[in-house]
């Protein structure tokens, strides 16, 4: 069964969806004020963004199938955006970084914006031992190194080559 989420008014009493007085945030409202219907409805929001994208489960009223499909195609478009803010990403991990990133997400919802949300998905794979493959580790490892610190990489290639030099020499 579907049907639409729609905010319950002062006249509409709340029906069968209504929550008890206060029990939304802790605040009490008087139950047919502007303000209850308010906390309700962003409750009942809430709950339907948090199934869309960190993977909790349907709220009632909501065919949890559909939000199953909207919540993969919501993660497949996250992960492309991903790939094009870092494309370094698929380059390192390559045929594995949609089913690792899809891994990653499922769970995970956004929160820092798409650059952020490379960073915490390179630590995330680092943090599991993967890549399997110790070189595309290494590049992993070296990528996000360039990129977590104050300061995001120079494009020249001069700066990047003294970059490089001064972790070498402080390494040994």
């Amino acid at each position: 069964m579907s049907r639409r989420l729609e905010p319950v008014t002062e006249r509409s009493g709340g029906g069968r969806d209504a929550l008890p007085d206060g029990a939304v945030g802790g605040v009490d409202a008087p139950a047919g004020s502007t303000e209850a219907a308010r906390q309700r409805l962003a409750l009942a929001q809430t709950a339907l963004l948090s199934a869309l994208v960190a993977g909790t489960p349907a709220p009632e009223g909501f065919d949890g199938a559909r939000l199953r499909v909207q919540s993969r195609a919501l993660t497949a478009k996250r992960a492309s955006v991903v790939a094009k803010v870092a494309p370094e990403l698929p380059e390192i991990l390559g045929a594995d970084y949609r089913a690792a990133f899809l891994g990653y997400a499922g769970h995970r919802p956004m929160g820092g914006g798409y650059r952020q949300d490379a960073l915490d998905f390179a630590a995330y794979l680092l943090a599991q031992g993967r890549p399997e493959d110790a070189e595309a580790r290494r590049e992993l490892t070296r990528w996000w190194r360039d990129r977590a610190g104050p300061r995001p990489p120079s494009a020249s290639p001069v700066s990047r080559l003294a970059d490089a030099v001064r972790r070498a020499l402080h390494r040994g």
